[in-house]
């Protein structure tokens, strides 16, 4: 009875160092960013696929889920913040679409199954962070109007930099996944 409480409580607190860490590294990529208007290119989608493929879904979900209850608190883990201001206020900005996006990215990359060929992950990933700019185009679209040019504004700027991101991930995947035997 012992052992399996110490198994268990160990698996518990490998779980939330992994959530803990997957916050940060998901801060830290926020802030490697080319500034564009209104949305930042960061790396943050690149951490987003990661964390799903590495940690599984449920824990990609709590991470991701971390790291928007630290920002909606106030602490400047977003991309421009504090610069451009924090907690919810900047949470329900120009960004908000996205950064809910990477919820579901989030969940849905830690369910691609790896055995398939690399061309079927490839194409799995893209789908993936499609959610994430369709998210991220809807709510951009409701904020500033539908008639500005919200394709070019929300994805066009950032597509080619997602196919290297994208393809990075597919090609170290079947390695990435592997971290799911730690936690």
């Amino acid at each position: 009875m012992e052992i399996t409480k110490s198994v268990t409580n160990q698996k518990l607190l490998k779980i939330f160092f992994a959530i803990v860490i997957g916050s940060i590294v998901l801060t830290i990529s926020s802030k490697i960013k080319i500034p564009f208007y209104p949305v930042p290119m960061t790396m943050q989608t690149f951490v987003v696929l990661f964390l799903g493929i590495a940690f599984g879904s449920k824990i990609a979900l709590a991470t991701i889920s971390l790291y928007l209850l630290e920002g909606i608190l106030g602490m400047p883990v977003f991309s421009n913040s504090p610069e451009k201001g924090v907690g919810l206020v900047y949470f329900t900005g120009p960004t908000m679409g996205y950064l809910i996006g990477f919820l579901f990215a989030a969940f849905i990359s830690g369910y691609i199954n790896l055995n398939t060929k690399l061309y079927l992950v490839l194409f799995k990933l893209i789908l993936t962070v499609s959610v994430i700019y369709i998210l991220g185009m809807l709510w951009l679209g409701i904020l500033i109007g539908w008639d500005k040019p919200i394709f070019e504004l929300g994805a066009k700027p950032f597509l080619l930099a997602e196919l290297f991101k994208i393809l990075i991930l597919s090609l170290l995947a079947k390695k990435i996944i592997k971290i799911r035997n730690f936690i």
